[in-house]
Order: C-alpha cells, then sequence, then structure tokens
C-alpha cells in the first residue's frame, strides 16, 4: 500500500476520532451544536478562523495564481489576515454581547422581516460557493497524491463525503478541535516543502534562471498589481465583518474579550501562509512549467520522499477539511434557525431543531458538489461570491454603531441591489466602471441604505 494512502487514511481515522469525541459535547441542543455551548477559548477561535480561512483558496488557489504572476498572490491570505485582525479589533466584542446565533437575528432586530429571508438566502449562496471551492482543491489534492487511485472527480467525491461527515457529527466542537491536528499540520508541511524545494533548486539565482523572463516572480506588489491586491483587502475585510461562518466562531467565545483575542492572534499567525504557498507555486512553474497550474502545487510537493509527500499533500487537504466544516455548519444553522424555526415549524423542540440543522449540512454538502463540478478557476470565482457580503458589512455596521438610524426598508433594498449588481456585473461587462466588483458593491450599498433610509418613514429599528 503506499505510504501517502496510508497516512490519508490515517488523518481521515484520526478526524473522525476527534468527531465522535466533539460529538457528545454537541448534543444536547442546537446552542452546542451550532456554537460550541458558546464555550471556546481564545486558542480555539485563533486557530478556528486560521482553519476557516487557510482553505483550499489560500493554499492551492494562492499557489495556482502564483504559478502564472508569482509572488504577489499571496496578498490573498495577507488581506485574510487583515480582515480577522479587523473583526477582532471592532466588531467580535460587539457581535458576541449582542447574544445572537445568526447575523439575521440581528438584522431583523432593526431592518425587518423581508431583509431576514433575503439575507439568508444571501449568506447561504455565498457559503455554498465557497464550500464547492474546497472540493476542487481537495480534489486536485488527492489526485496528486494517489493518481492511480483518485481521479479529480473522484477526489471531490471523497473530500466532500469527509467534509460533510465530520460536521455532521460534531458541529462546532467538531470544526474547532479537529482545526488543532489541521493548523499543525498545515504550518508544519508547508514549510517542510519550502525548505526542502528551495534546498533541491540550490539558490534564488538558479530558480530565476528556470522561470520565463516576462513575469515580475519575486515583486511583492506588481504580478497581480496593487488595483487587485487593494480589491482583496476591501473584499476579505468586508467578508470578516458579516459573513455568518466567521461571525458563528465569534459567537461560539465563552465571551467578548475572548472573541477579540481569538480573532487578533488568529490574524496574526496566518500572514506566513500565504507567502510561503506563492513561494511553491513559483517553484512548481520553474519544475513543471507546463502543468494545469489548479495542480501546480500538489506536484511539486509528490516530488518530495514519500512520508514528507504524504504528510505535506495531507497538510494541505486538512486547509479544505478546516474551511468546508465551518462552512456547512454556518449553512446549516441559517436555514434551521431563520427559515425552519422562524417561519416552518416555530414550536419545534431543540431535539428536532438539531436534527433539521444536521440534515441542512448534508444537503448543502451535496448541492455543492455539483457546483463544484462546474467551476473552473479558485481565486476567480471566490471574489465574485464574497463580494456581496458588502450589503451585509453596511446593514450591520449601522445597526451596531448607530443603531437609531436603522431603517427597516434600507436593510431589503440593500441586500436587494447588492445581489443585483452581483448578477449585472456578470451578465453585463458594459457596467464595470470598476477594477472589481467590490468597489461597485460598496458605492451601490452606501448609496442605496442613505437614500432609503431618507426617505422611508419606517426610521425606527424593529424592537421598537
Amino acid at each position: 500500500m503506499p505510504v501517502s494512502l496510508v497516512i490519508l487514511i490515517l488523518y481521515i481515522a484520526a478526524l473522525f476520532a476527534i468527531s465522535w469525541y466533539a460529538k457528545k459535547r454537541s448534543e444536547g441542543n442546537n446552542e452546542n451544536y451550532a456554537l460550541a455551548g458558546r464555550k471556546l477559548s481564545a486558542p480555539l477561535i485563533c486557530v478556528t478562523i486560521i482553519g476557516l480561512a487557510v482553505g483550499g483558496a489560500s493554499t492551492i488557489g494562492v499557489s495556482e495564481q502564483a504559478f502564472r504572476v508569482g509572488l504577489s498572490a499571496g496578498w490573498y491570505t495577507i488581506a485574510w489576515a487583515l480582515g480577522a485582525i479587523a473583526m477582532g479589533l471592532f466588531m467580535a466584542k460587539k457581535y458576541r454581547e449582542q447574544n445572537i446565533t445568526t447575523i439575521t437575528e440581528l438584522i431583523e432586530r432593526h431592518h425587518g422581516t423581508n431583509a431576514v429571508i433575503l439575507g439568508v438566502l444571501c449568506q447561504i449562496v455565498i457559503q455554498l460557493v465557497i464550500i464547492s471551492l474546497q472540493y476542487i482543491a481537495g480534489g486536485s489534492i488527492l489526485h496528486a497524491i494517489l493518481p492511480d487511485i483518485f481521479d479529480f472527480k473522484t477526489g471531490m467525491i471523497v473530500s466532500a463525503v469527509t467534509f460533510i461527515g465530520i460536521t455532521f457529527i460534531g458541529g462546532m466542537w467538531s470544526a474547532s478541535l479537529s482545526n488543532v491536528l489541521n493548523i499543525v499540520l498545515i504550518y508544519v508541511g508547508i514549510l517542510i516543502a519550502t525548505v526542502i524545494q528551495f534546498n533541491k533548486i540550490g539558490s534564488m539565482d538558479n530558480l530565476a534562471t528556470a522561470l520565463p523572463s516576462n513575469v515580475p516572480w519575486f515583486s511583492f506588489i506588481d504580478g497581480v498589481g496593487p488595483v487587485t491586491i487593494a480589491s482583496w483587502c476591501l473584499t476579505l475585510i468586508t467578508v470578516n465583518l458579516s459573513l455568518q461562518s466567521i461571525l458563528q466562531i465569534s459567537l461560539g467565545a465563552k465571551d467578548a474579550e475572548t472573541a477579540k483575542k481569538g480573532f487578533v492572534w488568529g490574524g496574526i499567525i496566518m500572514l506566513p501562509v500565504g507567502v510561503l504557498a506563492a513561494f511553491l507555486g513559483i517553484v512548481a512553474k520553474a519544475m513543471f512549467p507546463d502543468a494545469q497550474a489548479a495542480l501546480a502545487l500538489p506536484q511539486v510537493i509528490v516530488g518530495l520522499q514519500p512520508v514528507l509527500a504524504g504528510i505535506t499533500l495531507a497538510a494541505l487537504w486538512a486547509a479544505d477539511v478546516s474551511t468546508a466544516c465551518n462552512l456547512l455548519l454556518s449553512a446549516g444553522t441559517l436555514f434551521s434557525s431563520d427559515i425552519y424555526k422562524r417561519f416552518i415549524n416555530p414550536d419545534c423542540d431543540e431535539k428536532r431543531q438539531l436534527f433539521v440543522t444536521r440534515m441542512c449540512v448534508m444537503i448543502s454538502g451535496i448541492l455543492t458538489l455539483g457546483l463544484a463540478m462546474t467551476v473552473s478557476s479558485i481565486l476567480g470565482t471566490i471574489m465574485i461570491g464574497l463580494a456581496l457580503t458588502a450589503a451585509f458589512t453596511m446593514i450591520v455596521f449601522v445597526a451596531l454603531f448607530f443603531p437609531h438610524y436603522t431603517s427597516k426598508a434600507a436593510g431589503f433594498w440593500t441586500l436587494l441591489t447588492g445581489l443585483l449588481t452581483i448578477i449585472l456585473w456578470q451578465i453585463y461587462p458594459t457596467i464595470r466602471i470598476f477594477p472589481n466588483v467590490i468597489y461597485l458593491e460598496w458605492v451601490v450599498c452606501i448609496v442605496t441604505y442613505f437614500v432609503v433610509a431618507l426617505i422611508s418613514p419606517a426610521k425606527k429599528t424593529a424592537e421598537n
């Protein structure tokens, strides 16, 4: 049996063992399952936000981009880190003090029921897009580890089954505790791969000689360019302030100060990962210039000594596990709390709601597997989906910092125009007056909110 297969099996077995241990803590009610009973410590918050951020986009996606444009692709993960730090400093404490389960609970307090329904649907769509990208990255990794056993699609299927199973069993406790193992694997694996491959090449001069001369491989700015870097930073700071899966991590903290510390330290610790993944993408270009970009990083690592290759590729797969679990859980929580319990079965007990949350995790996982079969570029797709969070950030910012100026109608119309902006951006290229959709999203959402707030007679909060 190949060494890499043994390592993969042992890793999957460890994940499921952790999940079964976590299952004991997650039973009883939906809050235990979805929010870890609001008992997460700062270290667990830290590894969970790192696990969510450092997924397929921050490893395989960054190396895919670096394969084309160089080291500047690492800014994607740096932007994630800046977003996590911003969440910790400005929003995590405020969210935790609200004693809510979902972002749409906060929206309803200030912006009414219509905004809740649209908000849930938009948040679920965003998260389903990101989950599908984890399957793509997971499939490419398994295919690279064991090409005689997994093709790209069967790799995605095995990834999906594992991701769904872990989340289904243990919920937030499973995601948080498994991330302790995942983060250790990710950092050790990528660091080992970087050191070994650089030693093989011998020097930076040798690496530069092996690369095409028409790309600024070692520039930290010129490859993707300052406009794209600024777009990534704006988008991912926006995402960290209002995406349900990120909010749910902060809500699982035992108190507001714990949430703040966990996010700030998580952001600081995740900073180096993108740079290392980008560097390995450059190495891949030198070693395999004709390779498919999405498979570049796995191919480099396959060339390592078998045990190290197995550990490192398991580490990359761990990045997908850690991200997908949180996203599947948040999608299930949104539906069960804000659609099922709110509109379909208001009288359901905790046991029934917990069952619905678990079923939603499974259904979301299956739907995203189908979506994954149709997506090509990881970073290109993820940035479009994440831009929609501008609408959420706008309305929750007003609700948290200026609650007396909220308008119930403005919440719904801001979400609707934000969604339409994303759709029109894709259909009609003529409206692309900005270099990235996130800029247009923010302009549209700010203007919409304030115009509707001025003309709407319902300027009291939903609670009043």
